[in-house]
């Protein structure tokens, strides 16, 4: 390890760490998807480990498994500060001891009051503990979700459209596939795969039949499919793709968007996909922290627009949102935008 304990081995294990994560998402689910990376003195990694399924070890127990005796004498460094309390699992902290570890690096403290406490609790028995370490970066990644939980009571929702570059989402006479082209497509499913559930209206369902499946380039089912969410009031035919069993399905008898999500009470990262009124809807309520707008170099000049909230009549009601990233997808263009 270098002199600066704070150094480009700490900052390189967190990125790693922040990697590592990825693979509870969404998994770890209502829990938060954390990873963990264990130093050698030498700087060597000798152990990593992500968040399991509820009631599965957390990302400091599977780093400390795959250590093994390497552990004793290491720096742990992980996304989220250690817990230090006992639910399904033991305490994080206490592991940590346990197994010789001298220094433990965190990206963000636990906002959980029932969880928090493990920096405290590993000072107090002498290890070292330095917590802020790649703070942005933590924050926007698989944990994004959960702390926006933890601060607001609800998931984190992004906003899906896929359009035509004049905005539309499908032509008069109702035909919209496809759109966008294959690399968005095969994007949107890498996507799904990540999310925990896909919301969309009755209408959607009536009339484009979707799966709303997280799928490989062949067509196979990826190993998490997200809750298939259908709002409204109409019934959802016994015939429709949705109730094929190949994902969960849930119904909400409602038009309000925090009905939807209030019933989605263990989900961390959700996604709005339609249609129109069903994410003008969302909007409406306040209820969007981020839009994906892909666009297509398509002009149809008429047709079904992609967005409809009747409530907003002057530019001054407009919602305003800043462009985050912009990415490229064969001809399509990805718009990220957040509030």
């Amino acid at each position: 390890m270098p002199d600066d304990p704070i150094g480009t081995d700490i900052a390189r294990a967190m990125q790693l760490a922040i990697d590592e994560s990825r693979s509870a998402q969404p998994g770890s689910s209502p829990n938060p998807p954390v990873g963990a990376v264990l130093l050698a003195p030498d700087g060597t990694i000798v152990g990593r480990g992500h968040t399991q399924p509820p009631g599965g070890p957390h990302a400091e127990i599977m780093a400390l498994r795959e250590a093994g005796a390497a552990a004793r004498g290491s720096t742990a460094v992980v996304t989220l500060e250690p817990c230090n309390h006992t639910g399904r699992t033991g305490p994080c902290a206490q592991a940590l001891l346990d197994a010789g570890v001298t220094a433990v690096y965190h990206a963000l403290d636990d906002p959980n009051p029932a969880a928090a406490g493990g920096a405290d609790a590993l000072r107090a028995a002498g290890v070292t503990v330095v917590g802020g370490i790649e703070v942005a970066a933590a924050a926007a990644g698989p944990l994004r979700g959960w702390l926006h939980r933890q601060r607001h009571g609800r998931p984190f929702v992004t906003a899906k459209i896929a359009t035509t570059i004049d905005g539309r989402v499908a032509a008069p006479d109702g035909t919209s596939q496809w759109i966008t082209g294959a690399q968005a497509r095969r994007r949107a499913h890498r996507q799904r795969a990540r999310l925990d559930a896909i919301i969309v209206g009755t209408g959607t369902v009536l009339a484009d039949n979707p799966a709303l499946t997280a799928r490989h380039d062949n067509g196979e089912l990826r190993s998490h499919q997200p809750t298939r969410v259908v709002m409204g009031m109409r019934d959802v035919p016994a015939d429709a793709r949705v109730t094929d069993g190949a994902a969960p399905l849930e119904h909400v008898r409602s038009h309000d968007p925090a009905d939807v999500l209030a019933a989605l009470d263990d989900a961390l990262w959700v996604l709005v996909e339609g249609g129109p009124s069903i994410v003008g809807a969302f909007l409406a309520a306040g209820l969007v922290d981020e839009i994906e707008a892909y666009l297509a170099p398509v002009v149809l000049g008429a047709g079904v627009s992609g967005i409809d909230i009747p409530t907003v009549t002057t530019l001054a009601d407009a919602d305003r949102f800043s462009l985050t990233a912009v990415e490229t997808l064969g001809d399509d263009v990805l718009l990220r935008l957040s509030r």
